[in-house]
């Protein structure tokens, strides 16, 4: 569904996360995106160390991947 706050979006997740990407990528921290995802990805990877069932790699990743969700899905 197109939300009619943003009218040039054309509900593409896929799209749109790989011109965010491309724009973190291109940017570096100069980003507004970049730094969050790699905080987020901290916050995971403290939490996966401290967690005896989940990794420092696994926390990692789904820190930063969901915080590079909401920031492509703010909704």
């Amino acid at each position: 569904m197109t939300d009619p706050r943003r009218p040039h979006d054309n509900g593409s997740f896929v799209r749109d996360a790989r011109q965010e990407l491309a724009g973190m990528l291109q940017d570096g921290l100069d980003h507004p995106s970049t730094r969050p995802v790699l905080v987020w990805g901290a916050v995971g990877a403290v939490a996966g160390a401290v967690l005896p069932f989940v990794s420092i790699g696994l926390g990692l990743a789904a820190g930063a991947g969901y915080k590079f969700y909401k920031r492509v899905r703010p909704d």
